[in-house]
């Protein structure tokens, strides 16, 4: 399949992501803190082989050597996360300079490799200590939070622009705390809904933090976001494509562009959310970009003995499916990024994560081929294009992920890696997926120079 490369401006960002708990290891060294992964990670039957982030690709003493491999794939962006524990390990109060200092560090080293930092400030490690003391259910963890992202961004924001307050609430929220999949390992609606509208309260406070402390900074959100489908044209099924949307999308869309919470949404939840006079107003400040992470559609029908939202995903037979188990479907990219646009009049879009997990072989000569994480990668690269060539203002795109690592309760049987990640030995080997990322980087750099000449 070729792309068209042509509709994406010649500052796109091209980029891959990665996040702290998922790739740096070293979760006791320097003055870290643990954190809510860590806990959770460690009680018996929470994640699948019993596995954990203590070592996970050990980036945090490799890290010279890993944007060694993004300058080879051609990249001129990372996404990375900065852990909320390392730099304060108390979750307020004193700052851990060593911590703080790694983050200082690899910034500099990006930015001399010619690779723009877009730092998000909570991608879910939550420090225990706060856990302890009520978690993201209560409203003092967001106002510690707005404090953390102050520290951070006076140290950084003389040379980070690009900013993410939160990657997918909806998983802190509703997995976390409604599900119970991931951590705390909650199943308590309320809660969720408490820790859905802190996060959120959170977002708009820490983009108050950023811009104070680095006035230039651009600060946006990261959703992950997906195409919703009723299984049939029944009402009922018609009706629970609705309330899925309102769960996964809406609920996440809505606030933070200023619109509230859906009111729909509020009364199926049936929870009172712990609204003061003028939070709304610091949720929906406006925001410089919005991000999208996006993976799978889903296909939804009626099911009242569910949990809230009441649905049940379908599983479509003859569709193809990553070794996830996620459909696949490119074309959900493309109408989420139009959605964004026409719905929300998004100013400026990324493409925070996409990607896919297959099992990789190493071949016996070192190498590691993999057309079907090539394919995805190939088809969502082309429905992206054709958005941006629809008027979907998309400015920059990142690969999830640069690294195998470790893949939350699915431990690191599930592989993400544009580079193969050797878990006993720490070799990196780039896979065909990445080396055919670094063509398509190189055939949009081309074409920039093709117009200026």
């Amino acid at each position: 399949m070729t792309i068209d490369l042509a509709a994406l401006p010649d500052d796109f960002l091209w980029g891959t992501a990665t996040s702290a708990y998922q790739i740096e290891g070293a979760v006791a060294e320097d003055g870290r803190s643990p954190s809510i992964w860590d806990t959770f990670a460690h009680t018996p039957g929470t994640i699948d082989g019993d596995d954990h982030g203590d070592i996970a690709c050990d980036h945090y003493h490799r890290w010279r050597e890993d944007i060694a491999l993004m300058r080879r794939l051609g990249t001129n962006a990372y996404r990375l996360s900065v852990a909320w524990p390392r730099v304060l390990p108390g979750g307020d109060g004193p700052v851990n300079a060593k911590g703080l200092a790694f983050y200082d560090e690899l910034v500099d080293a990006l930015l001399e490799a010619g690779i723009t930092p877009s730092v998000t400030l909570y991608h879910w490690d939550l420090p225990q200590v706060l856990q302890d003391r009520g978690g993201w259910p209560e409203r003092a963890t967001a106002e510690h939070y707005a404090a953390y992202a102050s520290v951070v961004a006076e140290r950084l924001g003389d040379r980070v622009t690009h900013w993410a307050t939160l990657n997918e609430p909806l998983c802190s929220a509703w997995i976390g705390h409604l599900e119970g999949k991931m951590a705390p390992g909650w199943t308590d609606l309320t809660a969720a809904v408490r820790a859905s509208y802190h996060l959120l309260l959170a977002h708009g406070l820490g983009m108050q933090a950023v811009k104070a402390a680095s006035p230039g900074a651009r600060v946006g959100i990261t959703n992950n976001l997906s195409t919703i489908h009723p299984a049939s044209d029944r009402e009922e099924d018609l009706a629970a494509a609705r309330r899925m949307d309102g769960h996964t999308n809406r609920w996440w869309l809505d606030p933070v562009h200023g619109r509230g919470f859906p009111a729909d949404m509020r009364e199926l939840y049936g929870v009172d959310l712990p609204e003061r006079a003028g939070d709304l107003e610091v949720i929906g400040a406006e925001l410089d970009w919005l991000g999208l992470n996006y993976y799978f559609p889903q296909t939804v029908a009626a099911d009242p003995a569910a949990p809230a939202p009441y649905v049940r995903t379908v599983r479509r037979d003859g569709v193809p499916r990553t070794g996830m188990d996620w459909e696949i479907d490119a074309s959900g990219i493309e109408d989420l990024l139009l959605r964004l646009t026409r719905d929300y009049g998004a100013r400026r879009l990324y493409v925070t994560e996409n990607g896919s997990a297959f099992p990789d072989t190493v071949r016996p000569d070192g190498t590691v081929e993999d057309p079907e994480r090539t394919d995805y990668l190939v088809s969502h690269l082309a429905a992206c294009a054709a958005a941006a060539r629809k008027g979907a203002p998309l400015a920059g795109y990142f690969a999830w992920s640069l690294l195998d690592n470790f893949e939350w309760a699915y431990g690191y049987d599930k592989r993400f890696g544009l580079v193969h990640v050797d878990y006993e030995t720490q070799v990196r080997t780039i896979k065909g997926s990445g080396r055919r990322y670094a063509d398509i980087i190189a055939e949009h750099g081309r074409g920039r120079g093709r117009k200026a000449a």
